[in-house]
């Protein structure tokens, strides 16, 4: 018996008329032409736009916005030059009252489509006081054209550069380091990589600035090439670079065909290979490498609401993918005993020092994954809570499926992608949500950070 063919009722090239329902998961607005769902960035609910079919599959299309028929209520003037043709920033165009509901929303739908969970708690959201120039790291791609580098962020779904002289999300003194190091990039005529030959020398710009003590690091990611002296030189001229605050300058070097942005070695170049951060009372060692929330406004309040969920029931804690020990740190100044994990080395180097730095000596970190850990828990002794705060991609099955057995009554699980926590969280059945709340620690992106606090129903 043959397949059922789908009627796509649309062809590319189309123009039509559409009504933007609301808005997917991405960020884009969805809408429905003869049951027929078309994704249309730029629209949001309340839209009626006159559109071009752009691609279509059997499932879903996607339509380009050409004219707004009628505009919604909840779009808003948008500051930044290059939306939306950088991918970094997709509801600029949102006003931002929608954008927490948008969020909230995202949560519900990932647990209860994904997950098949029904949300018996409420989603406490957490707005942003800053909705602009909050980021603490810009991680800039590069190529070139006509001689001259082109320095931002890729357009969405392609490895083509949008270039921008400013970020409206990062940090002042970022877009300043980033546009200075452009100068003399096009004044030495810098060789740039280019991925499909795999020639060139500098495939990446990353600036970290700490705003509480006006630090920055300057990092390059490079091939294992050499830079023109007369560039080194420049660069590294004392002058410029305190004016800038900027502490240490360095080299990552990365010669693989690879999407992932840093390689394994990285040489200090001028001063520290590190800058110092403060959140609260606490200070911490940052490397390049290293992972550090990047909004460090927000951050304080996801880590306060942590500390408030382990102190309702205090014990030991271990803390998987610590990074550099944030969370660690901050329940060790509560007087909490906790053991961090992180597979990163450089994360666990600079978590060592910045507990050295604080007087912390009930926080621990030891390296490897949590994996190799579960099989032998021994290593990471015994905890009344553990802390799971996984890359997008989740938890390892692995993970989920050893969680139970390590005899925790309090999981918290901190995600920065709903899909893959709803996917997590229905296999979690020994334990059951007791809350839930969405931090908004992108503004003015579709990206959802969501701390989960779940406690054991059922004993081993």
């Amino acid at each position: 018996m043959s397949k059922e063919k789908h009627i796509i009722p649309v062809q590319q090239g189309d123009r039509l008329e559409l009504a933007v329902e609301t808005l997917a998961s991405s960020g884009d607005g969805l809408c429905r032409h003869e049951g027929y769902t078309l994704f249309v960035p730029t629209g949001l609910p309340g839209d009626i736009i006159q559109c071009e079919i752009v691609k279509t599959t059997p499932r879903f299309g996607v339509a380009r916005a050409v004219e707004l028929s009628r505009q919604s209520g909840d779009r808003v003037e948008v500051p930044c030059g290059v939306f939306p043709e950088c991918g970094g920033c997709k509801l600029q165009h949102l006003n931002y009252d929608s954008q927490m509901k948008f969020k909230v929303q995202s949560v519900t739908d990932a647990l209860e489509r994904i997950g098949k969970i029904k949300v018996s708690v409420p989603i406490d959201a957490v707005p942003a006081e800053r909705t602009l120039h909050y980021r603490n790291k810009g991680s800039f791609a590069l190529s070139h054209r006509r001689g001259k580098p082109r320095i931002g962020f890729y357009k969405e779904g392609t490895h083509e550069v949008v270039d921008s002289s400013t970020c409206d999300t990062v940090l002042e003194p970022v877009n300043a380091i980033k546009e200075w190091v452009r100068g003399l990039m096009q004044q030495h005529r810098l060789s740039i990589y280019h991925e499909k030959n795999h020639k060139g020398l500098v495939r990446g710009l990353v600036v970290r600035h700490a705003p509480e003590t006006g630090q920055s690091l300057l990092g390059f990611v490079t091939t294992t090439g050499e830079f023109p002296p007369k560039f080194v030189e420049q660069l590294l001229q004392r002058k410029s670079l305190v004016d800038l605050g900027i502490v240490g300058v360095v080299r990552n070097f990365n010669n693989h065909k690879t999407n992932a942005i840093f390689g394994k070695r990285t040489e200090k170049l001028w001063g520290q290979d590190f800058l110092t951060d403060r959140l609260g009372d606490l200070e911490f060692q940052l490397s390049l490498t290293s992972f550090f929330q990047v909004n460090p406004f927000q951050t304080v309040k996801l880590y306060d609401c942590v500390k408030e969920w382990v102190l309702q029931k205090p014990g030991p804690v271990v803390d998987a993918y610590c990074g550099n020990g944030g969370i660690s740190l901050w329940l060790a100044k509560a007087g909490i005993g906790v053991t961090g994990v992180d597979e990163s080395a450089a994360s666990v180097a600079d978590a060592k020092e910045s507990a050295k730095r604080n007087h912390l000596p009930n926080c621990r970190f030891i390296e490897g994954s949590l994996e190799q850990f579960l099989e032998n828990p021994d290593a990471i002794g015994s905890a009344q809570t553990l802390i799971v705060d996984p890359p997008r991609k989740g938890c390892s099955e692995q993970v989920i499926d050893a969680i139970p057995k390590l005899g925790v009554e309090r999981l918290i699980y901190v995600s920065c992608n709903p899909a893959t926590l709803a996917r997590d969280l229905a296999r979690l059945t020994d334990y059951s949500i007791k809350a839930i709340k969405v931090v908004d620690m992108f503004p003015q992106t579709a990206h959802v950070e969501t701390a989960v606090l779940m406690e054991r129903t059922q004993s081993l």
